[in-house]
């Protein structure tokens, strides 16, 4: 059994990395739904509204991109170095942001600031196991994914605030002061973390490339796919035969590349991508709940906006909960996998519960059920970084890292479209206007059933009701193969 770290030293190790690496982390997660608060105010301002998705997607596009880039650099020329060279593309990226005129100067700006925030994720969560014993580490990757979590939350709350009062263009001038101050406590407290083995390192430059190649279509192609209609499926499947053409030319280069960027025996290894595969299954429930509750509580139980808003919070803020109740767990028995295994056991069967009572569970009772499975959810979080971690070993440290972040965004990608396909789906096989309907209800709000006689519009709702079980019973069981997947990780114990 590996011993436990003294208090003295636990606290000492705290104060030392945690401020650094949990201000990069905050301001690279908080971007994610702070934008998504501005969008509208976005397209109002520049106009083109039927590409203002891309300003999600392009980011999401080179912050998966960079994952892996990051994580090699990092075990080549350090983590610290290469975290202020993300902090500065990240700090460019958002500057060009808040000065853009157009929507396509504020692609081209999201796909920079993209690359440096996929630095600082992978990079912070990296230096935390650089410097922290294995059996403490589930500790602190647990108080980076609260970090993670409550950014997350923050961000839509922050990003509404911030866009009525100074305009949308302050939510990117935001990041400016907060990626400044994560450099000073890079540089002053990490030290000579994680200096890196550059000897004899040359960069796998047609990699990135093919990566770059596979990632961007397939990204778009579950972007695509969610509209479920002829034209943008058929884009969407032109897009996959591309990301599939790709990722074979991807794996045959890698294999015999010198310094590869993705080490296709680490990513062969048990631990790694079954841990891996778990996040992802989580991810996808995750993501795509949170992207789909705003729309059942504003068309199917009528909140505000706001309302729906506060509605969603205890799943957006309670797995930081679950995620430092397992690393705690983590620090004072040394079992890894039992931890996800229960959290998303409960997980999996509160959300049942939750998709067979929509049509008459109070909304506090499944707002509480709600904060329930995301700390069900946070009780993976930590335990998947701590075991491909150590699996890994100190010489992929980096690349390791950056797996975990690289398969939660196309999990979350994924499990997004996939939820989105069965909700519309379920609307189409209950036959009639109900697919038109429930459109026109989320662009128009409720004077879009204005034409319905009250037979009608109940029938209607129904099958709202109907099409929303079928997609939390999809996230369950999406969450129930995660829990089974957790059994059957070799790692068990750090």
């Amino acid at each position: 059994m590996a011993p436990t770290v003294p208090p003295a030293e636990l606290r000492r190790l705290f104060f030392r990395v945690f401020p650094a690496v949990a201000l990069a982390m905050f301001g690279a997660a908080l971007d994610q739904t702070i934008v998504a608060a501005a969008l509208p105010a976005i397209a109002r301002s520049l106009g083109d509204v039927e590409r203002i998705s891309w300003i999600v997607v392009l980011y999401l596009v080179a912050n998966t991109v960079a994952a892996p880039v990051y994580g090699r650099l990092g075990d080549a020329f350090g983590r610290q170095r290469m975290l202020l060279v993300a902090l500065a593309v990240y700090a460019t990226g958002a500057t060009l942001c808040a000065f853009a005129g157009s929507l396509t100067t504020l692609a081209a700006a999201r796909v920079v600031q993209g690359f440096g925030g996929g630095g600082l994720i992978s990079l912070s969560v990296a230096l935390i196991a650089e410097v922290v014993p294995a059996r403490e580490r589930g500790r602190f990757q647990a108080y980076i994914a609260a970090v993670f979590t409550t950014a997350s939350a923050l961000g839509p709350v922050l990003g509404g605030v911030m866009t009525e009062t100074f305009g949308w263009r302050s939510i990117f001038l935001l990041q400016l002061p907060l990626s400044a101050l994560a450099a000073w406590l890079a540089v002053t407290r990490l030290g000579d973390a994680a200096r890196g083995r550059s000897k004899g390192f040359s960069f796998d430059g047609w990699g990135l490339l093919l990566f770059a190649a596979f990632v961007a279509p397939a990204l778009m192609a579950l972007d695509q796919a969610r509209q479920l209609t002829t034209g943008p499926l058929l884009v969407a499947a032109g897009l996959a035969a591309l990301a599939g053409l790709a990722l074979v030319l991807l794996l045959r280069w890698e294999r015999r590349a010198p310094d590869p960027l993705l080490p296709l025996g680490l990513l062969g290894n048990p631990t790694v991508w079954r841990a891996n595969l778990m996040s992802a299954c989580v991810a996808g429930a995750f993501v795509g709940s949170i992207a789909f509750l705003p729309i059942y509580f504003t068309a199917v139980r009528g909140l505000s906006p706001a309302a729906a808003g506060l509605a969603l919070l205890p799943l957006s803020a309670c797995a930081g909960f679950g995620a430092i109740t397992s690393g705690t767990l983590l620090a004072r028995t040394g079992l890894l996998m039992r931890w996800p295994g229960i959290g998303l056991s409960v997980s999996a069967t509160l959300l049942a519960v939750v998709s067979l009572g929509l049509g008459w569970l109070p909304l506090p009772a499944m707002a509480a059920l709600l904060g329930l499975v995301s700390a069900g959810f946070g009780m993976s979080f930590p335990m998947v970084q701590v075991a491909v971690q150590v699996a890994a070993g100190g010489s992929q440290l980096g690349s390791a890292t950056a797996s975990v972040q690289f398969t939660r965004s196309l999990g979350a990608a994924t499990g997004t479209a996939l939820l989105g396909a069965v909700l519309f789906g379920a609307l189409t096989l209950a036959g009639g206007d109900a697919t038109r309907l429930f459109v026109a209800l989320v662009n128009q709000g409720p004077p879009a059933l204005a034409g319905l006689d009250a037979a009608a519009e109940a029938a209607f709702r129904a099958e709202m009701v109907g099409a929303f079980r079928a997609v939390f019973a999809t996230a369950a069981a999406l969450v129930l193969f995660g829990a089974w997947l957790s059994t059957r990780v070799p790692l068990r114990r750090v």
